[in-house]
């Protein structure tokens, strides 16, 4: 912050040079003090989502998820007593267009914190500015990698569990359910390859005698045909596909054409209502890895989601989407109502550090700490049956990653 040493001549001059330092100060202190980002009544934060463009699909029901859960709260009183003002605005999933949604989110609308908003590339333009210059958090966002939390970024907090340990996750399953011998089927993208990488290293750990190949896909690929023949071919006892929606709904429909029965897992992107739309019931028994419970589960807390979703949003899309989106507005909530004063910045900052067992109920338990800003490893194991998504067991920590 700027301190005054001298006394400022009440010259034209001078005022000048006050108004600079006055607005300077202001850019800078934003979200420290009680004053800034909001009031004694109101948390202001914000967020960038895709509500327009190709990943809309995505954006739309998440922030539906969010407002239902910050809807209810506010119905309820708020925390401790001020009501949370969530200001969205549609980054269209571009990168430059986010870096300037947050100057005007920091500069102009105050606020305290970014909160559930979406996209790895979107947010990585952001951090110079919000988390380094601004000092503002980034909190529960969608998306992210590894070099976000090794080492942990001041101001940044993670709910997600990585793609990798997803892929962790289902490689676990498929050992302990018999499988000798996995074929992972990939897109091509670097992302992709990356995620299928992680596959063999936790199989051979639960047993080292297990096979694993890989087979490369082009991306966005519709014609599946020629994959499925390979696939036969290797004679796989499981599959883990590592697919978009579309392509993975597109996998399981040749699959069944074909005659292929291998068991098939994958991880979260494909865990979508979309996936069972696009394949019917070349779906069935599709088991993959989730973020959180299945939408469609009778637990009290899902329950509690459904209810708000149709008093609050009613005529949106109550899936995984929004019920993460649900939760991860949850778990922002439960943290910073341990806050004692005012609700800046800092003191979110603070509060998330020394959050140790937040529990939403719809997703794992999320611990932080000085050190570890990514809540959770965990994923929630979810299976295809009579077309609907369902939950299978309580949530499960993958082995550790060498």
């Amino acid at each position: 912050m700027f301190r005054r040493t001298t006394r400022l001549r009440r010259t034209a001059g001078a005022t000048a040079v006050l108004a600079a330092l006055t607005l300077a100060a202001n850019a800078c202190a934003g979200q420290d003090s009680a004053g800034a980002g909001g009031s004694t009544s109101e948390i202001i934060i914000g967020a960038w989502v895709p509500l327009t463009g190709p990943t809309a699909s995505y954006g739309v029901p998440e922030k539906a998820g969010a407002e239902a859960y910050f809807k209810m709260l506010n119905a309820q009183g708020g925390i401790n007593g001020r009501k949370v003002d969530w200001t969205v605005k549609d980054n269209a999933a571009d990168p430059q267009q986010t870096v300037q949604i947050a100057r005007e989110l920091v500069g102009q609308d105050k606020v305290v914190a970014i909160v559930n908003a979406n996209g790895t590339a979107q947010a990585e333009a952001s951090f110079p500015f919000v988390l380094q210059q601004s000092k503002v958090p980034i909190l529960n966002e969608v998306g992210g990698s590894e070099a976000w939390y090794k080492p942990p970024r001041p101001g940044l907090f993670g709910t997600q569990t990585l793609y990798e340990d997803q892929a962790s996750a289902v490689a676990a399953w498929a050992v302990q359910d018999g499988a000798k011998k996995i074929l992972v089927v990939h897109s091509d993208p670097a992302a992709f390859v990356n995620v299928a990488k992680q596959v063999e290293p936790v199989a051979k750990k639960v047993n080292p005698s297990v096979e694993v190949d890989r087979l490369t896909v082009k991306f966005a690929t519709t014609d599946y045909t020629p994959v499925i023949s390979k696939v036969k071919a290797g004679k796989p006892d499981a599959v883990i596909l590592i697919l978009t929606s579309p392509e993975a709904a597109a996998y399981l429909k040749e699959a069944k054409l074909q005659g292929l029965k291998q068991a098939t897992y994958a991880y979260a992107p494909v865990a979508a209502e979309s996936t069972i739309a696009l394949a019917k019931d070349a779906a069935e028994g599709l088991k993959a890895v989730q973020l959180v419970k299945a939408p469609s589960d009778a637990d009290p807390a899902v329950q509690e989601f459904r209810t708000a979703m149709a008093k609050y949003e009613p005529g949106q899309d109550a899936g995984f989407l929004a019920l993460w989106g649900w939760s991860n507005a949850k778990v922002f909530a439960q943290i910073v109502r341990t806050i004692k004063g005012p609700v800046t910045s800092a003191a979110i900052t603070e509060a998330y550090e020394k959050a140790t067992a937040v529990d939403p109920g719809v997703s794992p338990v999320m611990r932080f700490g000085a050190n570890d800003h990514l809540g959770t490893r965990s994923v929630q194991r979810v299976v295809v049956k009579k077309g609907v998504w369902v939950s299978s067991g309580d949530f499960y920590t993958p082995p550790a990653r060498d």
